[in-house]
C-alpha cells in the first residue's frame, strides 16, 4: 500500500451509520466500504436489503434494525454490532430529515404549524440524528486506544436559515453546535484521539425534500430555480459527493481536525448572488 493511499485508508476499520440505507447514508457507506471499512448499516428499514446490495459488490457490510428516537432500540444495535465486530471506530449520524407539517407553505403558515410536527423534525435530526447515538457509541469509542471519529450531518440550513423550513433549520444548527460541544468535551474529559466533526451539504434531492424542489414532471419549482441560481456550480449535489470528506474525517488525513462543520455546497455558502 502506498503511503498516499495508506493516509486515506479505512482498513480494518468498523463504521456504523445510522439511516445507513437512506440514499446519502447508503452512497457515504458504499465508498467507505471501498476504502476497506467493515460498515454497520442501522436504520429502521431496509437495512438488510441494503447490506445484501453492499454485499453483493464484494463489500464487508452487516445490517442492523435502529430506531434513532428510541435509546434501547439503539443500545440493541450498539451491543449487537460490537458481537458481530468487536469494536467500533467511526460513528456517522445520517439519520435526519423534514416533514410538509414542519414546513410552511401557501397552506400552512408558521402561526399554525403545529408542535408535535416540529417536536419530530427537531427531535429526529438532533436527538435521535446526533445526541442519543452518540451517547450510546461514543461511551464505547472513547476506550479505544487509537481513537475514533464521529462524523455528523449538518446542513445550509444551519449557516444561512432557509425561507419555508423552520423546524429543520432550527434542528440543523443545534447539530454543528452540537458537534462543536462534543469535540472539545471529548477531548477535554475523555480521549484527545476522539475526534468530532460534521459535514454540511447543500442541496441533493431526498425523498424528504424533493417536493420542494421538483414539481410533479420533474421540473425545477421556483424553489430549486433559486438554489441552482445560487449554486455556482450550477447543480444539485450527487450523494457520492459525499464520500470524500467522509473519508477524511474518518481517516488518519484529518487526525488534528475536530469541532469542524465542512460545506459540501457547489459554493453555495460563499455565494453573496453579487
Amino acid at each position: 500500500m502506498n503511503e498516499a493511499y495508506k493516509l486515506f485508508s479505512l482498513e480494518g476499520k468498523v463504521v456504523v451509520i445510522t439511516g445507513g440505507a437512506g440514499i446519502l447514508g447508503s452512497a457515504i457507506g458504499e465508498g467507505m466500504a471501498r476504502f476497506g471499512a467493515s460498515i454497520a448499516i442501522c436504520d429502521i428499514r431496509n437495512y438488510e436489503e441494503r447490506a445484501n446490495e453492499f454485499r453483493s459488490k464484494g463489500l464487508n457490510a452487516k445490517g442492523y434494525h435502529m430506531d434513532v428516537m428510541n435509546i434501547e432500540s439503539i443500545r440493541k444495535a450498539h451491543d449487537e454490532i460490537l458481537k458481530d465486530f468487536g469494536r467500533v471506530d467511526v460513528l456517522i449520524n445520517a439519520a435526519g430529515g423534514n416533514m410538509p407539517e414542519a414546513t410552511t407553505s401557501p397552506q400552512l403558515s408558521f402561526f399554525d404549524i403545529p408542535l408535535e410536527a416540529l417536536q419530530k423534525v427537531v427531535g429526529l435530526n438532533l436527538f435521535g440524528g446526533a445526541i442519543l447515538p452518540s451517547q450510546v457509541f461514543g461511551k464505547t469509542m472513547v476506550k479505544n486506544p487509537e481513537g475514533g471519529s464521529i462524523i455528523n450531518i449538518s446542513s445550509m440550513a444551519a449557516f444561512r436559515p432557509l425561507t419555508r423550513v423552520l423546524g429543520y433549520s432550527a434542528a440543523k444548527a443545534a447539530v454543528s453546535n452540537f458537534t462543536q460541544w462534543l469535540a472539545v468535551h471529548l477531548a477535554l474529559e475523555y480521549s484527545k484521539k476522539i475526534r468530532v466533526n460534521a459535514i454540511a451539504p447543500g442541496f441533493f434531492l431526498t425523498s424528504q425534500n424533493r417536493y420542494l424542489l421538483l414539481d410533479e414532471q420533474g421540473n425545477l419549482t421556483a424553489r430549486g430555480k433559486a438554489i441552482i441560481d445560487h449554486t455556482p456550480m450550477g447543480r444539485f449535489g450527487d450523494p457520492e459527493d459525499l464520500i470524500g470528506a467522509c473519508v477524511w474525517l474518518a481517516s488518519d488525513a484529518s487526525k488534528f481536525v475536530t469541532g469542524a462543520v465542512i460545506p459540501i455546497d457547489g459554493g453555495f455558502n460563499a455565494y453573496s448572488g453579487v
